[in-house]
């Protein structure tokens, strides 16, 4: 038999039990892993659902025509979300309209709550919402993207800073949060 190289190499690619994903087989697997990380991520940035939900597509699509063009990234997640914050906060500036607050409806259709429960709950959400006001802009989302799983370099990707810094505004804005929120707070903050 001779020797065909491309043979080998189209053989390799089509072994019996693997899958061969496409680009975009692959974006579409990431869409369905990260869109529902990103959407929350855009709901703390302040767009309401519909720009949030609209713009997460826009940040897979954005990811798609990247990797169309054949440029690399090597890492897609912390790329999303990137992404997915200079869109969220270029939508925001554009509608210039007060933010969207996502747990608004949980508090008011929560159908288990009694009165006492809902009173003490409000009161420890506002009390946790003035803690987190206090904390800078970038401290704040720091935490966000903490919070969505990414790691300090990736947060420091997103936001343009280095990953030294991340960790000393999350630093920060932990100390803050555990001073605000300290039992011994709870009657001095009006």
């Amino acid at each position: 038999m001779p020797y065909y190289p491309l043979h080998e190499e189209l053989a390799a690619v089509f072994r019996p039990g693997q899958i061969v994903l496409t680009l975009q087989d692959e974006v579409a697997q990431l869409f369905e892993e990260a869109r529902d990380d990103v959407f929350r991520y855009l709901l703390t940035l302040g767009l309401h659902p519909p720009q949030a939900q609209e713009a997460a597509q826009e940040v897979f699509l954005r990811l798609y025509t990247t990797l169309k063009k054949g440029e690399q990234i090597l890492n897609r997640r912390a790329w999303i979300f990137r992404v997915a914050h200079n869109l969220g906060l270029k939508i925001r500036a554009r509608q210039g309209a007060v933010p969207f607050d996502p747990d608004m409806e949980s508090r008011i259709l929560d159908p288990q709550s009694n009165p006492e429960r809902s009173l003490i709950e409000r009161e420890r959400t506002a009390r946790i919402e003035r803690a987190i006001s206090t904390l800078s802009d970038q401290q704040r989302r720091c935490l966000q993207l903490r919070m969505e799983g990414l790691r300090y370099p990736e947060i420091g990707e997103i936001m343009g800073i280095s990953a030294s810094t991340v960790g000393e505004f999350l630093r920060r804005a932990m100390t803050r949060l555990r001073k605000e929120t300290s039992p011994g707070k709870e009657g001095s903050h009006e």
